[in-house]
């Protein structure tokens, strides 16, 4: 729950009060004696009111063994305490003769780091509590309780049967939240008090070094707020020169604003129960009487025990009203995970169907960022927003879960999107990857009633600084809470860290499937380049073998040969030769796949005139040639060798697939600086995030339907016959794809049938 506007002013005067030294106020209240030992004993410091109750002054019991004033017996129970751990303490009767008579005692005694403490409350007799009687009054109390498994009923049980056994006008039970504020959720009173069931109360009522005290002793009980306190003589334990730490005493004397406090509610008398959730305060049970009110040890003992069982209790009730929930968003999980283990892409697997990825931790809007990719789901801030966002949580966040209920009190640009992200739900999914899930939570406006203003607990003073001092007023107090969604829950929390868990272990599985896809592959790849280096070199012998005796058949032999004899000679040695030339093709692709580039810094306007020259020697019509080379092209590192071949390939392709009366042929290339965009009109470039040169070779040829802009690339793939365009084995293509992808480039190309063609590649 949301602190008051002046929260920073709050924290300094809470910091200043929490500095007072509460457990060591050197005086106790005044309704019993307290004694304290040394380790041998010994009476080493009292309270100073012992004439009152043992008949004697505080002079002559210092100094003097307890055995001066119990028994044997008695003594022997203060003995067992030795062997406790601090705070446990343990209870016995005493029976003490002074002057005029035999007063008898309830004894306490536990022990600190420094001494042993004695206790004595007065009562009536010294016959000690039955369990009988103990049973009647708590039995009834705790079947009633473990009746009904509704938490908020339960704790009206609670407030109801601990309001029977000690009769105290008002009973609440008091739940604290996060920041140590709380608020009253049960409650039981007189009819004619004001109720102050759901008001709120500050962190500043009940400081942490209280809180920390209610952990520690789970019974605090004050039965006259307005008595004078007793002073110990002497003020200083005398075996350590310091006071008397009296963190586990019940008799321990209340601090001067506690006072007050309770006093300007009209409180004489205060009981307080602790309860404890998995070693934490998780709320007290406080009851309040309008006069000073006493009640035994045994009375106290029972509502400390009670307190223990609702403690257990609580656990079962608070799990068995989140159970329900619990169970959905495990089986939300559930569902999830096995959905992402099984998809072929992470992103979709992730967002589709987008509710899904919501649902896991109640949210209205979820962003995916992976690296630089961000995909929104749901009511969400725009793009920008959240890469502004996840930049500043890279500042801020340390852990790999980050959340907040009031995401704009931490980051002040969030205001404009509060009313979808004032919650904030960050997941860091790795630590070197910028990989996050964020989920978000609108703003909801609540109204906040307040026991009192609370404001009005800090007062300032005249050098500038501010002290906390008790308020007047406890009247019901509203305050608009903003900038706020609602809370996140643990079982949410816990939700989102099982998600980023089970993410990193199927990551880390399909990472592994596909390394050992990767290393049969790589082992695959490298035996079948050898296969086929192997078959085409040996296939070439016998090949040859056939090609000559085929010609010396046809030489020699033709004259004994009809007609049709020697047309299936020259069939086989035109499909020899047919034969060699993709043998050869093979041969090469294999060389490529075995070799090791040589890169070097290249001039590629020097390498086009070499391949522009072999070009124009190679053909008789060089003349009617038109190649264009619209600027000149950038210094690359490559292996100029292959490159050559992929400039001489492309270039070979563009006329020959040509049958224009003017052929034309444009080489350039398009600069990261120019985005990727190229001449707009003329050269289109499919690929805008290219981080290096982009080069092109434009015709204007017979151009390749658009279902083949694939399959062209494919090894012996030919879209026409043998006999047009001047034939070939169909590889050339696949053999510029593999030079290109050994540049760890790419190419791709764009055309229109009848127009003419565009081949773009990069390198890398």
């Amino acid at each position: 729950m949301s602190q008051p506007e002046n929260t920073i002013t709050q924290a300094t005067a809470l910091t200043n009060h929490d500095r007072k030294p509460i457990h060591i106020p050197g005086s106790i209240q005044p309704h019993g004696v307290l004694l304290a030992l040394s380790t041998q004993l010994e009476i080493v410091q009292v309270s100073n009111n012992t004439q009152a109750y043992l008949g004697k002054e505080p002079e002559d019991l210092l100094g003097k063994p307890l055995s001066h004033l119990l028994e044997a017996q008695q003594m022997e129970a203060v003995k067992q305490c030795l062997a406790k751990k601090i705070g446990i303490a343990n209870a016995f009767k005493v029976s003490i003769n002074t002057l005029h008579q035999e007063r008898y005692f309830d004894g306490i005694v536990h022990r600190t780091e420094e001494a042993v403490i004695l206790e004595l409350e007065p009562t009536d007799s010294k016959s000690e509590m039955s369990f009988l009687n103990f049973h009647a009054l708590a039995g009834e109390a705790i079947a009633k309780m473990q009746r009904t498994s509704n938490l908020i009923e339960f704790l009206h049980i609670v407030a109801q049967e601990v309001q029977k056994i000690i009769g105290f006008d008002r009973v609440m039970v008091y739940k604290f939240d996060q920041s140590g504020a709380g608020s009253v959720i049960s409650e039981v009173k007189r009819e004619d008090l004001s109720p102050y069931l759901g008001l709120h109360y500050p962190a500043t009522d009940i400081p942490a070094q209280a809180r920390e005290l209610y952990t520690r002793c789970f019974l605090r009980f004050l039965p006259d707020l307005t008595a004078e306190r007793v002073q110990l003589v002497p003020p200083e334990n005398p075996t350590i020169h310091q006071p008397l730490d009296l963190s586990y005493s019940l008799l321990r004397s209340f601090d001067s604003c506690c006072a007050e406090y309770h006093q300007n509610m009209g409180v004489k008398a205060l009981l307080v129960i602790s309860l404890i959730q998995e070693q934490k305060l998780w709320g007290l049970i406080s009851c309040h009487h309008l006069t000073p009110k006493y009640i035994s040890y045994e009375v106290c003992k029972m509502c400390e025990f009670l307190g223990q069982i609702v403690s257990t209790e609580l656990a079962h009730k608070i799990s068995y009203s989140e159970w329900n929930y619990k169970v959905k968003l495990k089986s939300l999980q559930a569902d999830f995970l096995e959905s992402i283990s099984q998809a072929d892409n992470f992103i979709d697997a992730l967002i589709k169907p987008e509710i899904r990825l919501l649902d896991l931790v109640s949210a209205s809007g979820a962003a995916v960022c992976l690296d630089n990719e961000i995909n929104l789901v749901g009511a969400t801030p725009n793009i920008d927003e959240v890469r502004a966002l996840i930049e500043w949580a890279d500042t801020q966040v340390s852990d790999n879960l980050f959340f907040t209920d009031s995401l704009p009190k931490l980051y002040p640009e969030a205001l404009i999107f509060k009313d979808t992200a004032s919650g904030l739900l960050l997941l860091r999914i790795s630590k070197v990857r910028r990989y996050y899930i964020l989920w978000f939570r609108p703003e909801v406006i609540q109204t906040v009633n307040w026991a009192g203003n609370p404001n009005e607990s800090i007062q300032a003073q005249t050098d500038g600084s501010f002290i906390l001092c008790p308020r007047k007023s406890f009247e019901q107090w509203q305050e608009t809470v903003r900038l706020t969604s609602l809370p996140w829950e643990t079982c949410e929390l816990e939700s989102a860290i099982a998600l980023s868990n089970a993410i990193v272990g199927i990551v880390l599985s399909k990472a592994d499937e596909l390394a050992k896809i990767n290393l049969e592959l790589e082992r695959s790849n490298r035996e079948l380049a050898s296969f086929a280096y192997a078959a085409s070199h040996d296939l070439k012998e016998p090949l040859r073998g056939i090609y000559n005796f085929s010609t010396v058949l046809l030489e020699d032999y033709a004259q004994v040969l009809d007609d049709d004899g020697i047309e299936c000679l020259q069939t086989v040695v035109s499909l020899s030769v047919r034969m060699e030339t993709l043998i050869n093709a093979l041969l090469r692709l294999s060389q490529l796949g075995q070799a090791q580039l040589r890169e070097q810094v290249t001039d590629l306007n020097e390498l086009l005139n070499q391949v522009i020259e072999v070009f124009r020697a190679s053909r008789q019509d060089s003349a009617l040639v038109d190649i264009r080379i619209p600027r000149p092209l950038p210094t690359v590192q490559c292996d100029r060798v292959l490159v050559n071949e992929v400039f001489s390939n492309l270039l070979g392709n563009a006329f020959k697939y040509n049958d224009k009366p003017e052929q034309w042929v444009e080489i350039g290339y398009l600069s990261q600086a120019e985005g990727g965009q190229g001449d707009k009109e003329n050269t289109p470039c499919p690929m805008p995030h290219a981080q290096s040169p982009i080069f092109y070779i434009r015709d204007n040829g017979i151009g390749i339907p658009q279902h083949h802009l694939e399959t062209i690339f494919r090894l012996f793939k030919r879209l026409h016959s043998q006999e047009k365009y001047g034939g070939g084995a169909g590889a050339g293509l696949a053999i510029v794809k593999k030079i290109v992808e050994l540049h760890n480039g790419q190419i791709w190309v764009e055309s229109t049938v009848g127009v003419g063609s565009i081949f773009y590649f990069t390198l890398e």
